[in-house]
């Protein structure tokens, strides 16, 4: 594939909540594809229900990829997504099907439109002084120090997300560069086709967190968070147990009060969806569709025939 050729896929990104996972298997019904996860957290083994990963019908009627490939334990990263989903392309391609990648973690897609620069290795004394920082005065002070010196980096982390600002002001530190910058390069290549589920009234995406996160407490998401501290191997540091959801189910159980973790959980996921919107925002070549109209779903399916006709699917 030349670096200018385009990749020969559709996407479909959106809010967490917005019902990407359902008009994903619509199209699914209509064009013979293979759906790609474009999702940070579906890629660990062990969390389910916290992640709405979907099911062992939904992952039988359709093949999916890069879902439960590591173990929380480890760490999966931008650069590593792009690599293993253009691979993938390839070769649901070369099997005569629509390569669907699905999700909502924008800096995956990024990554994989744009490409990444070449970042400098972790600094065990830099991350020190960071760490410092964080034990002295919090990460929301990280925070601070990251938006005076990159604040198009510190509009999509959130204040306590310690993992991404630690490594963001260290990127600065190094190289004197916000990571924001090393980040946005000229495109290597034509974007693809792009669908954004979007809310015309946030309001229907706030109360479609909340009731989700409902089922999943129902579903049983606080015994699943504890099974998981039980395994002895993971810590609330992990970029897996910092997943929106795990981490508040963690820390309430740190604190042996689970009162609050419903609010917390939601307030966090609502703060994870504006970050998302933000970011597709930015993706100026995408196809809007209204993700609280009532035929929302019957929207993307026309969109998406007509785009997977540009494919070449």
């Amino acid at each position: 594939m030349s670096a200018r050729e385009p990749l020969r896929c559709l996407c479909l990104a959106g809010p967490t909540a917005s019902g990407k996972s359902a008009a994903a298997l619509a199209i699914a019904e209509l064009v013979d594809t293979e759906i790609i996860s474009v999702d940070s957290a579906l890629v660990y083994r062990g969390l389910d229900i916290g992640t709405a990963k979907p099911t062992v019908a939904e992952q039988a009627a359709v093949p999916h990829h890069l879902i439960d490939i590591v173990e929380p334990t480890e760490a999966y990263s931008a650069a590593r997504f792009a690599a293993d989903a253009q691979r993938l392309v390839g070769e649901i391609a070369a099997r005569g099907r629509l390569p669907l990648l699905v999700g909502g973690t924008m800096l995956y897609f990024k990554a994989l439109f744009d490409g990444l620069d070449p970042l400098p290795p972790a600094d065990a004394r830099v991350r020190a002084e960071i760490d410092a920082l964080a034990a002295a005065e919090g990460w929301p002070a990280v925070h601070a120090q990251l938006q005076r010196v990159d604040p198009t980096t510190a509009a999509r982390l959130a204040p306590h997300d310690a993992q991404r600002l630690q490594r963001a002001l260290e990127v600065y530190r190094l190289t004197g560069r916000p990571l924001s910058a090393l980040h946005s390069g000229m495109p290597r290549r034509a974007p693809p086709p792009l669908i954004a589920l979007e809310p015309d009234d946030r309001a229907w995406l706030h109360a479609r967190i909340a009731e989700r996160f409902g089922r999943m407490l129902e579903a049983g998401l606080i015994d699943e968070v504890r099974a998981l501290r039980a395994r002895g191997d993971l810590h609330a540091r992990l970029p897996s147990m910092r997943c929106v959801g795990y981490r508040q189910v963690w820390e309430a159980l740190d604190r042996g009060d689970l009162a609050d973790v419903a609010a917390r959980a939601i307030a966090a996921t609502r703060q994870l969806a504006k970050r998302q919107l933000t970011w597709l925002r930015s993706m100026t070549h995408r196809h809007v569709v209204a993700c609280d109209d009532a035929n929302a779903v019957a929207n993307v399916l026309r969109l998406a025939r007509q785009l997977a006709a540009q494919t070449g699917s």
